[in-house]
């Protein structure tokens, strides 16, 4: 799924620096294995506190890792990239993106309008008395 560019950089800088290579754990555990749960939990709660004001750090925003993956799916359908590219790169299909996040679209009936009266695809309204 495609990041944010100046993440991505960390990332590939991590990567190098680690030496790791394809099939290897981007974050290992104490003993090279898979980091326990508990300890990822620990991680982001302490991102979170660290960056999130305290009322929204006490909200359910961003509460599990997960939450990110459906922030940045919605983020992108709000912003008008297509559903079938949203779907390509959540590796979903089309109809399980809308059916998950279709209600989450919002805002963008404005510029909707403004582009069909641009192209003359709405007749002009009387005007109102």
């Amino acid at each position: 799924m495609p990041g944010h560019p100046a993440l991505t950089r960390i990332l590939r800088q991590h990567i190098e620096d680690e030496g790791l290579k394809p099939g290897d754990l981007l974050f290992q555990g104490e003993n090279g294995g898979i980091l326990a749960g508990s300890v990822i939990r620990r991680a982001w709660r302490s991102a979170r506190r660290a960056v999130l004001p305290p009322h929204v750090f006490e909200s359910p925003t961003g509460k599990r890792v997960y939450d990110n993956r459906h922030t940045r799916l919605t983020k992108w359908l709000n912003d008008g990239v297509p559903p079938a590219q949203v779907a390509e790169w959540a590796g979903n299909s089309v109809p399980v993106l809308l059916a998950t996040y279709a209600r989450c679209v919002e805002g963008q009936l404005p510029d909707l309008k403004r582009r069909l009266e641009a192209a003359g695809d709405l007749p002009d309204l009387p005007d109102a008395d």
